[in-house]
């Protein structure tokens, strides 16, 4: 082999080695520009793509929920959108912590409404086994400009009045890709009067549920439905119901499936959920049910066309 052809090989090769960590610092991304983007996102047309929706970002040892250290690191395995938690200061700023108090997920202690943001920033965040990371508490402001162009946000709700949640969405021109958790038409119709794009994550269990929201007129595509934490019987009615309106239906495993001690138990109940009807699946380890699930995931989807990497 001459010298010139040596050198080339090495080159070639030099750069295969190069580009599987570099595509490995890449996020999955979400791709939305509007409203009606996320809209046709989450509507349900029977030939759909599984998301993947990561309850408090996803726990994973060194990272801590509600953090955006956390959201990369599952963003840089599998696209998903996630489910967060917005609370207020003493100073009504909104940041994210799923507890009222601190001392779980934090280094902190007492109620987080008796400090102010100032007075959390020395604080650091826990991950899921009590280890303490680098990482603070984050505002809610911070969290969806990092969000613009990556992913949705489901955003919980806890503490927050409803009309500071939408003055927040509407400041920062963030209706493309936030959404909110409802647990009633009221909420819904309340985000509906200021925002007629608004999109939601709403609590559907029942056909009781169900008929509510017809009634009071809420838009089944612009929602999603949870609709429970398990595979039962009596979810075939509701899937019925909601996919024949157009919104896909959502089972959330933090509560039961992420609770069984083995991978391979929990890889089980992920894939039932998928063949269950669901085409949302919620998960503390949106890593682990993402590859559970990647052999059933449509490849020819439409809905391909807003998945990318960056």
């Amino acid at each position: 082999m001459n010298n010139k052809l040596k050198i080339a090989l090495s080159l070639v090769l030099g750069f295969a080695a190069f580009r599987p960590a570099e595509a490995q610092d890449q996020l999955h991304v979400l791709k939305m520009k509007k409203a009606t983007d996320m809209h046709a996102f989450f509507k349900y047309t029977g030939n759909d793509v599984t998301l993947i929706a990561g309850h408090r970002g996803g726990m994973v040892k060194g990272f801590p929920e509600n953090s955006i250290a956390t959201f990369e690191n599952t963003l840089r395995h599998t696209p998903a959108f996630f489910e967060i938690d917005p609370r207020l200061t003493k100073d009504s700023v909104i940041v994210l912590l799923h507890d009222a108090t601190l001392e779980r997920t934090t280094t902190g202690k007492g109620k987080l409404s008796d400090y102010t943001y100032a007075e959390l920033k020395d604080i650091r965040l826990k991950d899921a086994e009590g280890n303490v990371t680098p990482y603070s508490i984050p505002t809610l402001a911070e969290v969806i400009e990092w969000g613009r162009g990556k992913t949705i946000l489901n955003l919980d709700h806890k503490d927050v009045p409803l009309e500071m949640s939408a003055a927040l969405i509407k400041k920062h021109k963030a209706s493309a890709f936030v959404m909110l958790t409802v647990h009633s038409p009221a909420e819904a119709l309340y985000y509906l009067k200021t925002n007629k794009n608004s999109m939601f994550s709403a609590f559907i269990k029942n056909k009781k549920d169900f008929d509510d929201y017809e009634k009071a007129g809420v838009p089944f595509n612009q929602l999603i439905a949870y609709i429970g934490p398990r595979v039962k019987p009596d979810n075939q009615e509701l899937y019925a119901m909601l996919n024949a309106k157009g919104a896909m239906c959502m089972i959330s495993a933090a509560s039961s499936y992420d609770k069984l001690k083995s991978a391979e138990e929990r890889k089980e109940q992920y894939r039932a959920i998928v063949k269950d009807g669901a085409t949302v699946l919620e998960s503390d380890y949106p890593i682990e049910a993402a590859e559970a699930i990647a052999d059933l995931i449509k490849k020819d989807s439409p809905k391909q066309k807003w998945f990318g990497r960056k």
